[in-house]
C-alpha cells in the first residue's frame, strides 16, 4: 500500500479515486501516522485533478499536518515523499481560492523538504508543479528558471524532462519567441505521451494552443483546445476545463466566429469556475468576457477580437 503514488497511465480518475479510498480504509485500520500521511496523498491528487480543489485542499493539509507533529517513521519504501506531495496539492489548491502568498509558501516549503531528504523524484514534482503556478501566474521567466531545473534533472526522469520540455516551449512563445516555443511544446507532449502518460494531456494541449495563438496560428489553437476538451471529458480530467473553455472563447472571438458560441464558451467558463469554488479562474474568465464585450461594443465592423490570454 506504500508504495501507490497518484498515476500518470489511470484511465479515469475516478479508478484513481476508488484505489485511494481503499488505500485510506487500511491506513485506518492499521492506524498508522505514515500510512495516513501516504493515504491523505492518495485522496488529495484525484480530487484535485477532478476539479475538486476544496476537498483536495482538506486531505492534502492533514497530510501535511501529521508530518509537522513529527516522529513520523515509515516502514514501507515510498516511490517519493507523501508529505512533499501534499505539501503541492495543496499549494494548487490554494491558487485556485486566491490565495497566491500562501500558495507560494506551500510550494517552498515542499521544495525544501525535497532538498532535506534528498528525494529527487519529489523534487522533481515540486518544480513540475512550480512551473504550474509560473504558468497561472502568467510569469515566463519564473516558467523558464523552473523549465531548465526540471530538464537538468530530467535526464533520470523522462516525465520530468518532457515537462520541462514543455514549460520551456511556453515560457518561450510567452516572451516572444513563438517559433522556438512551439517547437519545445511539440517534443515535449511527444514525449510526454511516449511514456505512457495519460494524465495532464489536456493542460500540455492547453499550453500548446496559448502559443499557436501567440503566433497568429487560430485555427490550430482552437484544434488543440478542442482535442483538449474532448481528452478531459473522457478522463474526467476537469481540473483546467474552466481554462479551456475560456480559451476557446478568446479563439473563437479571433476568428470572427457567431457571438452566440462565444458567449456560451465565456459562460461554460464562468459557470465552472464557480462550480469548483475557483476563485482565481472565475476571475479570469468574467475579466476576458467582460474585454469581449467592451471591444464588441466599440468596434464598428464584424472583425475578429483580439483578446488577452490572460
Amino acid at each position: 500500500m506504500g508504495r501507490w503514488r497518484y498515476s500518470l497511465h489511470t484511465d479515469k480518475l475516478t479508478a484513481a479515486m476508488q484505489i485511494a479510498k481503499r488505500v485510506y480504509s487500511l491506513a485506518l485500520e492499521q492506524n498508522d501516522s505514515a500510512l495516513m500521511i501516504g493515504a491523505y496523498r492518495a485522496l488529495a491528487a484525484p480530487l484535485y485533478f477532478s476539479g475538486d480543489f476544496e476537498t483536495s485542499r482538506q486531505y492534502a493539509m492533514r497530510g501535511v499536518q501529521i508530518w509537522r507533529l513529527g516522529g513520523v517513521q515509515s516502514s514501507v519504501e515510498e516511490v517519493m515523499s507523501p508529505a512533499v506531495v501534499c505539501m503541492c496539492f495543496g499549494a494548487l489548491s490554494q491558487w485556485h481560492f486566491g490565495e497566491i502568498a500562501s500558495s507560494q509558501a506551500a510550494l517552498a516549503g515542499g521544495l525544501s523538504l525535497a532538498k532535506e531528504l534528498k528525494d529527487m523524484y519529489a523534487l522533481g514534482h515540486v518544480l513540475w508543479f512550480a512551473g504550474f503556478l509560473g504558468h497561472f501566474e502568467r510569469n515566463p521567466a519564473e516558467v523558464e528558471r523552473v523549465a531548465s531545473d526540471l530538464i537538468e534533472l530530467g535526464q533520470n526522469f523522462a516525465s520530468w524532462l518532457a515537462g520541462g520540455e514543455v514549460l520551456r516551449g511556453w515560457a518561450r512563445s510567452a516572451s516572444g519567441d513563438t517559433a522556438e516555443g512551439i517547437s519545445w511544446i511539440l517534443k515535449g507532449i511527444d514525449d510526454w505521451r511516449a511514456t505512457g502518460a495519460m494524465l495532464l494531456v489536456p493542460y500540455l494541449l492547453a499550453l500548446k494552443a496559448e502559443a499557436l495563438y501567440l503566433a497568429g496560428r487560430t485555427s490550430e489553437a482552437l484544434k488543440a483546445i478542442r482535442e483538449a476538451e474532448a481528452i478531459a471529458e473522457e478522463r474526467e480530467e476537469r481540473w483546467w476545463s474552466a481554462e479551456l473553455y475560456r480559451l476557446r472563447g478568446v479563439f473563437l472571438a479571433a476568428l470572427g466566429a457567431d457571438e452566440t458560441q462565444i458567449g456560451a464558451s465565456f459562460s461554460e467558463a464562468i459557470k465552472i469556475a464557480r462550480e469548483q469554488k475557483s476563485i482565481s479562474l472565475e476571475k479570469r474568465a468574467e475579466a476576458t468576457y467582460s474585454e469581449y464585450r467592451r471591444q464588441k461594443a466599440s468596434a464598428s465592423g464584424g472583425c475578429g477580437f483580439r483578446l488577452p490570454l490572460c
